[in-house]
């Protein structure tokens, strides 16, 4: 299976054209969204080209011809999930690749400071903090794919795709900058 993993679009037309972009060139099977989709949050500056209106029609588009799984942000609401198409409001994700559980979230709720409940060995995948990460925790694995619109700690705009027992880094024009291999 070929996953395209985004997170933190944030209501940036822009930034989603290019995400919609790299997922036609890399063809997954399906799409994961972190949460994050459409409201640029308080806490952040209104991202380039903010538009979460055309936000939602790129996305719901593309769910037409790709199936789009996703979680819900701390910027997501009700409201939200009535311009998508796609469900959005479930807190995580259980994918597996292998024997390996991939536990997706958003990141606000469970992160690596407050874990879920998962064996050691399986992955915690998240975004909200908008910094791609790679690490060994308490016996797991925690990844982020970073931003779409809104990276952090001088990070690139990026996404992370995942086939069959590897992860991949990606900047928004597809220049891999980290590779993940499970065993």
């Amino acid at each position: 299976m070929k996953i395209l993993i985004a997170s933190d679009i944030h209501g940036s037309a822009l930034y989603c054209r290019k995400l919609v972009e790299a997922i036609n060139r890399e063809i997954p099977q399906k799409v994961l969204l972190l949460g994050d989709i459409l409201y640029h949050g308080p806490r952040n500056a209104l991202p380039k080209e903010y538009d979460p209106r055309a936000v939602s029609e790129m996305l719901n588009e593309l769910n037409r011809t790709i199936k789009i799984l996703c979680v819900r942000g701390n910027c997501d609401s009700e409201v939200d999930q009535m311009m998508l198409e796609f469900p959005i409001m479930a807190e995580y994700c259980l994918l597996s690749a292998r024997d390996t559980v991939i536990f997706a979230t958003h990141g606000h709720v469970f992160n690596k400071n407050n874990m879920p409940h998962v064996s050691s060995g399986d992955i915690l995948l998240h975004g909200h903090t908008h910094v791609p990460a790679w690490e060994e925790i308490q016996g797991c694995r925690y990844l982020n794919p970073g931003s779409v619109s809104i990276p952090k700690a001088d990070s690139e705009h990026s996404y992370m795709m995942l086939e069959d027992s590897s992860f991949v880094w990606k900047n928004l024009d597809g220049q891999v900058y980290h590779e993940l291999k499970l065993p």
